[in-house]
């Protein structure tokens, strides 16, 4: 129930969002930037955008999904590289498919900035206040109410409730009402959630210390300098961010799994005071502990927070330890023997949903008009949020306008695997995006985000013309270098270049591409030959990447047109899987709950074989 037994009518618009981390703001700006009337709702004008865990954007397969943000026209990676402190490539010594943008950001300068985007968007009202009701007329949306009786009447509501829904903070026995870093929790909504049709669970997450940067003895850590010459999160910029800050590596330690061990009954992950289910590939350091006995030590990362204060994020050593017990933990690490923590480790659980019953939309199925993204969906991580915001509030906008709803493949997107994933299989602890989940990823690289989601942004109505004149300039230059590739080395220039490389003198005729296709950088071509150097990186690098995994970028694409065969076999809306003789019991139900829009979604759901997905091929041909 709410604050308040007297409504009032607050705004009239022609969508709602709720929430304003990152979900929200990539739901509200795309609403807004594709012309819906829109408010944003927000329990904290100054928790916009707010980064409470690490204060980082991107990562082993989040950087992939900045990048696709920005190709379809959303704000995360603009914003990402105004205020980065460092900006890194993970896994450069692996493949291109795994390798990942991340940056180190400024946590208020981050969150300053997308306030400031958020405020000066046309179509886009803020407001302070918090929502406790769906309004639901005929399994319609038709409005949401605030706690002090405010009502806002509108056709679709994006909910982006973060971590904020029923949130406890837990620091050892001490149990709060709180959402994350002492901002108020939302009290009343999911109540509402639970009346219209919504299953609510309970899942959780943690964070590390805080500590001041003037009491780390840095001399004992690995230094982590940023990464100069690489391309930035956003297509609609030229070069990286400049790198600001570094960050540092140091480990724990026998003393440290000691203490930990020492006083694991007064854990509350081990105590019984945490029964949700956490992150799984996010642990705390007392479950890295326990879980790894044989590891004499974990890897610590300190970062900083922002070039305005002194906060140094302790990443790795995330805790819900009690107090005492934190301070042992800490000073017992190389470099933070004299650290003076500012703010101490917590666990936070929240109320969040069941994605089986959110469409590939993220419409719900029981109301038409209500979406569900980020961190209520069940998912872990800024990036993911972000993701599921744009596409809720895209495919909101594109319901408003009458418009068919956009929902991107697995071959076409981290995001269509992400979201896939989350309605077709559902998840039981917080969902985190990770390469291995793409069986596409050769073709699905963060250098070729564009090339694979800007055409369809801009058909959507979401990428600027600004944005999309960049594209075509990219695209020209970087089909105008693949034909330069094909240039033939006259014979003796060719052979003295290949054997530096430990090869003979070649048949015939060899090309630039050629010589890729021979593992040769294309940089050492360039520089011996004094090539292509009018060309920008993200240009040489798409190009360099696409000649040398030809091999395996033909086989990607044979087994995305195989896929795409079952993808294009729709199921009707209104089957009824009861009644399809053939169908085991149990993928009766599993079907019936998931109500998979085509066959290839069908045959991704659990417990559903390839024997039931047969059956269905069957009946659908009956049916033509």
């Amino acid at each position: 129930m709410s604050n308040s037994k007297h409504t009032f009518l607050e705004y009239s618009a022609q969508a709602a969002v709720v929430g304003a981390v990152h979900a929200g703001c990539e739901a509200a700006l795309a609403l807004a930037r594709t012309g819906i009337d829109t408010v944003l709702l927000t329990l904290n004008l100054d928790s916009i955008a707010f980064l409470p865990c690490n204060p980082s954007i991107g990562g082993t397969a989040k950087g992939h999904l900045v990048r696709e943000i920005d190709a379809l026209g959303g704000e995360m990676g603009i914003v990402a590289d105004d205020t980065a402190l460092q900006i890194r490539m993970l896994n450069v010594g692996k493949g291109a498919a795994v390798q990942s943008l991340r940056a180190q950001s400024d946590k208020n300068a981050y969150h300053r900035e997308m306030k400031r985007v958020l405020e000066n968007t046309p179509n886009l009202r803020i407001i302070q206040a918090e929502v406790s009701e769906i309004l639901v007329e005929n399994h319609q949306c038709v409005g949401i109410k605030t706690t002090y009786g405010g009502v806002i009447s509108c056709q679709a509501v994006i909910l982006c409730t973060g971590v904020y829904l029923n949130g406890e903070t837990i620091t050892g026995q001490v149990v709060q009402k709180s959402g994350p870093n002492g901002f108020a929790p939302a009290n009343y909504l999911t109540q509402s959630l639970i009346d219209i049709g919504f299953k609510v669970r309970r899942f959780k997450t943690g964070t590390p210390a805080r500590v001041d940067s003037r009491t780390v003895d840095y001399s004992k850590c690995e230094i982590q300098n940023g990464d100069e010459d690489i391309y930035p999160f956003s297509f609609m910029h030229d070069k990286a961010p400049e790198n600001k800050m570094p960050c540092y590596l140091t480990y724990t330690n026998l003393q440290t799994h000691g203490i930990i061990m020492d006083n694991l009954d007064r854990s509350p992950l081990y105590d019984g005071t945490i029964l949700s289910t956490g992150p799984r590939y996010c642990p705390s350091i007392e479950t890295k502990v326990v879980r790894f006995k044989d590891k004499e030590r974990h890897q610590i990362f300190l970062e900083p927070e922002g070039a305005d204060t002194l906060e140094v994020y302790v990443q790795g050593m995330s805790t819900s330890m009690p107090h005492d017990v934190q301070k042992l933990m800490y000073k017992s690490v190389a470099g933070l023997e004299n650290a003076d923590i500012m703010r101490y480790g917590y666990a936070i659980e929240y109320d969040c949903i069941d994605t089986l019953d959110v469409l590939p939309t993220l419409e719900f199925k029981k109301v038409s008009g209500v979406y569900t993204a980020g961190q209520i969906n069940g998912t872990s991580g800024y990036e993911e949020a972000a993701a599921q915001g744009l596409m809720a509030g895209l495919n909101a906008s594109l319901k408003l306008r009458g418009l068919p709803p956009f929902v991107l493949r697995r071959d076409e997107a981290y995001i269509g695997v992400l979201i896939d994933d989350l309605v077709t299989k559902g998840t039981d602890e917080p969902y985190r995006m990770m390469t291995s989940r793409a069986e596409h990823r050769i073709c699905l690289r963060q250098d070729n985000a564009d090339f694979r989601l800007t055409e369809k942004g801009k058909e959507v109505g979401l990428v600027r013309e600004d944005r999309y004149q960049r594209y075509l300039l990219r695209k020209e230059k970087y089909e105008e270098l693949l034909r330069s590739l094909q240039t033939r080395v006259p014979q003796k220039e060719a052979t003295a270049f290949l054997a530096g490389y430990g090869y003979g003198e070649p048949s015939g005729g060899v090309s630039y591409a050629d010589m890729l296709k021979r593992s040769i950088p294309l940089k050492d071509i360039m520089a011996h030959f004094n090539v292509f150097s009018e060309y920008p990186k993200n240009v040489l690098e798409t190009a360099e990447i696409t000649v040398k995994y030809e091999g395996y970028l033909k086989q990607g694409w044979e087994l995305i047109e195989k896929a795409k065969r079952l993808e294009e076999k729709v199921l009707p809306e209104d089957i009824n899987y009861h009644e399809i003789h053939g169908l085991r019991l149990e993928a009766r139900e599993k079907l019936d709950r998931v109500r998979p829009f085509n066959l290839g979604q069908a045959g991704r759901i659990s417990g559903v074989n390839p024997a039931d997905v047969s059956v269905l091929m069957v009946w659908l041909a009956t049916r033509t």
